[in-house]
């Protein structure tokens, strides 16, 4: 059954609406709702050990239990660099797509939301590396370079679908972090924000690339799945950085390989992105020579193992 025009866009609205009211009611100001004069604690994990890019590994191995530690605040920074680097890009992206957009509906109102949403997620960020004593882990030149051009010529479905795959990576590894007890009380804090607002923008991008990806004809379908599987892979392979290793005493080049061939990192992406790439898998947007970078990036699971809809830590149990 062909959906009219009109009820589409009452949908929208109607979804638009109610992300509103639930914005309203349960938005935060992390530089009110975290304690940002607390200590660090230094003898706990920022996130599960297991999730570490280097966990099961013989450098892991050489590691004292200090450096591991150290090693999870320093990845937990390498990943929040990565998300002020796409919502600076997506709030881009949303200003381009409210532009030629009426600001009375509902659904331009949300995107202004999110935009500023997104701005507060940066600031608790890069405030979170501060009190990490970590860096602004910056991306190479090449990668830089190719998020100033993705937000340049980003279409409606590529918008919304790298959007929806940036967050759900993260909100997978943060919702494992804030349900934790025994990890540090600020990474557990800064997740738990995060995760109940993204929880709203996934179903924003969700709703719009659904909706907008099955009006698209084949050249813009085929093109969008090419680029989608560059944002996936150039995301995914950047996570955390080489100085990341380079921090905690180990070669990075030695470092970033070993963590490369680690199907135990492999894994951990692969069950990160596991809903959101059932999600674009079913709408079509990842085949092509797009899916072989999704695989090449570790997203697709190894090659003959069965997928996982467990972390690490279960498969060994």
């Amino acid at each position: 059954m062909t959906v009219e025009p009109q009820t589409r866009t009452t949908d929208r609205e109607d979804i638009a609406k109610r992300l509103l009211r639930s914005s309203a009611k349960a938005s935060f100001d992390p530089l009110v709702e975290i304690d940002w004069d607390a200590l660090v604690d230094p003898d706990r994990y920022a996130i599960r050990p297991e999730r570490l890019s280097l966990y099961g590994t013989e450098l892991w191995e050489t590691l004292t239990e200090e450096q591991r530690k150290e090693l999870s605040r320093q990845e937990i920074a390498s990943v929040a660099s990565i998300g002020i680097w796409f919502e600076t890009i997506l709030m881009q992206m949303l200003v381009r797509h409210a532009y030629d957009r009426d600001p009375t509906t509902h659904h331009v109102q949300y995107a202004y939301t999110e935009i500023a949403d997104e701005c507060r997620h940066s600031v608790m960020f890069a405030k979170l590396l501060d009190k990490l004593d970590a860096p602004f882990y910056r991306l190479d030149p090449f990668t830089h370079l190719l998020g100033k051009v993705f937000k340049t010529v980003s279409n409606g479905p590529l918008t919304f679908s790298a959007a929806l795959f940036v967050e759900e990576i993260l909100d997978q590894l943060q919702r494992e972090i804030m349900a934790d007890e025994a990890l540090e009380p600020l990474t557990r804090a800064v997740s738990r924000i995060h995760v109940v607002e993204e929880a709203r923008h996934m179903r924003y991008a969700r709703e719009e690339f659904a909706r907008d990806w099955h009006r698209r004809g084949a050249l813009v379908q085929h093109y969008s799945r090419l680029v989608l599987g560059a944002v996936a892979y150039y995301s995914a392979t950047r996570l955390i950085s080489p100085e990341v290793y380079e921090r905690i005493g180990l070669d990075p080049r030695a470092a970033r390989k070993a963590a490369r061939r680690n199907p135990r990192w492999t894994d951990t992406k692969t069950w990160a992105a596991r809903k959101v790439v059932a999600t674009l898998d079913r709408a079509g947007a990842i085949s092509g020579p797009g899916r072989y970078l999704w695989r090449k990036a570790g997203l697709l699971g190894r090659r003959g193992a069965a997928p996982s809809t467990a972390g690490p830590e279960a498969q060994r149990a």
